[in-house]
């Protein structure tokens, strides 16, 4: 899959995390869900800063991608407060309903403003090579939100392998879903 296919399916996959939170059961199963859905918007986001953004930035005019850029800030504070979240927690519900607002309107922008504009500028091969390096990367990214890291290269390129390295390791000691 080039970048924006892989990029699309990543929606799709968090979309369909938001009708599983809704069908659950249980507080427990919703929880889950919640812990699946942090652990993928988080990859998702880091990916897109990391990779995506900037080849977009030198394929198009950075202020085209300034505003998908900080779409990001709330999702990410969002995903911090439902990172917080216990179990049962009467907050969670009204969070994710926020959460699903703000991902709607990110996906809207990315797949209906920023995608199709680059797939008319970007050379195909780049697009796909870039593809392979996200999916390779999903391997490496951070699982947790980080609001306040840098979103940006430079200081991005620092920050996120250490981010990732402390998410897994908080993951495994409190016993989070992995993939």
């Amino acid at each position: 899959m080039d970048a924006v296919e892989l990029l699309r399916h990543d929606h799709r996959v968090v979309e369909q995390l938001f009708r599983d939170y809704r069908a659950a059961a249980s507080d427990a199963q919703r929880r889950g869900v919640v812990d699946v859905l942090i652990r993928e918007l988080s990859k998702h986001a880091a990916l897109e800063e990391v990779l995506f953004y900037p080849f977009a930035a030198r394929v198009l005019d950075d202020g085209q991608v300034d505003g998908h850029l900080a779409g990001h800030v709330p999702i990410k504070e969002l995903l911090l407060q439902l990172d917080r979240c216990g179990v049962g927690d009467p907050a969670q519900d009204q969070l994710m309903e926020r959460l699903a607002s703000a991902v709607a309107r990110h996906v809207h922008d990315d797949e209906n403003q920023l995608m199709p504009l680059l797939c008319r500028q970007a050379d195909e091969q780049a697009l796909r090579e870039l593809g392979q390096e996200i999916d390779r990367g999903k391997q490496r990214a951070p699982t947790r939100p980080h609001p306040h890291a840098p979103d940006k290269p430079p200081a991005l390129a620092l920050a996120a392998p250490l981010a990732a390295i402390y998410d897994r390791l908080r993951d495994r000691m409190q016993g989070r879903p992995r993939t």
